[in-house]
């Protein structure tokens, strides 16, 4: 029979490993294909070095079988760093930006990340990153919006005439 070899190997392996840890179904199914070999009679060694894998990790696999059988293999839950906000905070902060800001004793009429930046520090002595609170506007079912100098239903004539007015570059 004919030897069939994968093109470009080197990169269809960093392929397939990337995949691997993908999911955490993929990751337990690659364990449990270490373990399998490991039952067939490879050594945790030729397991490692045939996937890639480091020698500890393999026997650590191969430990987690023997005591906890199948759901050894399964990840563990990783719960992450605590949020800086906590579940009752973000609901209090809903609660705000439903209302507009003056009502806060701000002088702007729409809720923006520098205005939120502020209310958050002032409120609950929480600082976040620009993109976190562009995340937390979302979060909590808002969508940021910029105020625009024409309103939908005006009057067609008042637009008009903002449209003259000097400084605006039309006249």
């Amino acid at each position: 029979m004919k030897r069939i070899t994968i093109y470009n190997a080197g990169e269809a392996k960093a392929i397939i490993q990337a995949e691997i840890q993908r999911t955490d179904e993929a990751r337990f199914q690659h364990r449990f294909h270490c373990v399998l070999l490991i039952c067939e009679g490879k050594t945790c060694a030729e397991v490692a070095a045939l996937f890639s894998d480091g020698l500890r990790t393999v026997q650590y696999w191969a430990k987690r079988f023997n005591e906890d059988g199948v759901e050894g293999l399964c990840d563990a839950a990783r719960p992450g760093r605590r949020a800086r906000l906590s579940e009752k905070y973000k609901e209090i902060l809903a609660q705000d930006l439903r209302r507009p800001p003056r009502e806060f004793e701000y002088s702007q009429n729409l809720w923006d990340g520098k205005l939120l930046s502020y209310h958050l520090k002032q409120k609950f002595n929480v600082e976040l990153k620009v993109r976190q609170y562009q995340t937390l506007f979302h979060e909590l079912g808002f969508r940021r919006r910029k105020p625009r100098s024409v309103i939908a239903k005006a009057d067609k004539e008042a637009q008009e005439a903002y449209k003259k007015t000097e400084g605006t570059g039309n006249k």
